[in-house]
């Protein structure tokens, strides 16, 4: 009898596997942004004509614009491999001074500007100073140094919101605006392109990703560790005071506590844009979309009728997802092929 052979089972060609492979790649990079086009389209569809509307996207936009930036002056110590708990804090100073300077006494809008990023570029120097020549963990210095400028903000203030700060920086902060965004967001486009190019095309930001991913490695590679974690530190200082100028521009007067409520959402959008764009990596655009997600679920939840608690609720559960995200990603990426 003549044997019948029987069907072999089809198997993934090895032609196949690298498709796939680019496939789950460009998923990974790309799935805030689809999560974020799909809460569009959800709460879109809900209410389209109250969230879908120009003027709540501009706002969307425009409103988040201090985040962005003291997010994106978090990432810099983030991916030099340090903690900077203090740049609420400076924030807030900032805001206060300009506010003290030119409100109470009368100082030009310029000029307590100026102060106000001195104190951001100080404050930097100091975590630096002590996390470098005492070799203390950044998250106790910074935590000690944001609580010092918390009293120093009280101080200042009398504990009280100063407000009818100059309009020349209320106008070019959110009174102008191109294509009805106000001006603020394209401060915070600026920043972001800048750290950007930076990381991706410079020495100096190769030098900050080498050493967050092992110091001693780049100490025997000849970079000097020390001066590049101090650079990253003063760099977030300078950008939290930036995001008090701008936050200062946006309420046209500074209340010495609300800026501390920046700190948890800074903390989840960057740890949340590390798992897109460059997953396993802090990287700005990634924390930037971050940021516009979380508000745009926030906004339509609030357009909803869910009560206030809801943004705590949504920051509070967008970190912990976030670090536990990120951290699959590290671990994948540094699992040995």
């Amino acid at each position: 009898m003549r044997s019948v052979s029987k069907p072999v089972p089809m198997r993934p060609t090895r032609a196949s596997e690298p498709l796939r492979g680019a496939l789950v790649e460009w998923a990974e990079r790309l799935g805030l942004f689809i999560a974020w086009a799909a809460t569009i389209a959800m709460f879109g569809l809900i209410t389209p004509e109250t969230f879908f509307t120009w003027a709540n996207f501009s706002t969307i936009l425009g409103s988040q614009a201090v985040l962005v930036v003291l997010t994106l002056g978090l990432l810099v110590p983030l991916t030099a491999g340090d903690y900077d708990l203090s740049m609420a804090s400076v924030l807030t100073l900032s805001s206060m001074i300009i506010a003290v300077l030119n409100v109470n006494h009368q100082i030009p809008i310029g000029i307590a500007v100026g102060v106000a990023l001195a104190v951001g570029l100080l404050t930097g120097f100091l975590n630096g100073f002590f996390i470098l020549y005492f070799r203390i963990h950044s998250l106790i210095v910074t935590l000690g140094i944001g609580t010092f400028l918390h009293g120093i903000t009280l101080w200042i203030s009398d504990s009280m919101t100063i407000s009818g700060i100059s309009a020349a920086l209320v106008n070019a902060v959110i009174v102008w605006r191109f294509l009805g965004v106000p001006l603020e967001f394209y401060y915070a486009m600026a920043v972001c392109i800048a750290i950007w190019y930076v990381f991706s095309y410079t020495a100096m930001g190769r030098r900050v990703l080498f050493v967050g991913r092992g110091r001693e490695v780049a100490r025997l590679s000849g970079i000097h560790v020390d001066r590049v974690r101090w650079g990253a530190l003063i760099t977030s200082g300078f950008l939290s005071s930036l995001a008090g100028v701008l936050y200062a521009g946006t309420t046209g007067a500074a209340d010495p506590s609300s800026g501390l409520t920046y700190l948890l959402p800074a903390f989840a959008a960057a740890f949340l844009g590390s798992t897109s764009i460059e997953p396993g990596r802090f990287n700005p655009w990634g924390a930037t979309v971050a940021v516009y997600f979380l508000v745009t679920g926030i906004t339509g939840l609030s357009i909803l009728g869910v009560r206030t608690f809801v943004q705590d609720l949504f920051y509070g559960g967008a970190l912990v997802v976030a670090v536990a995200l990120s951290q699959i990603v590290r671990g994948r990426e540094e699992r040995p092929q």
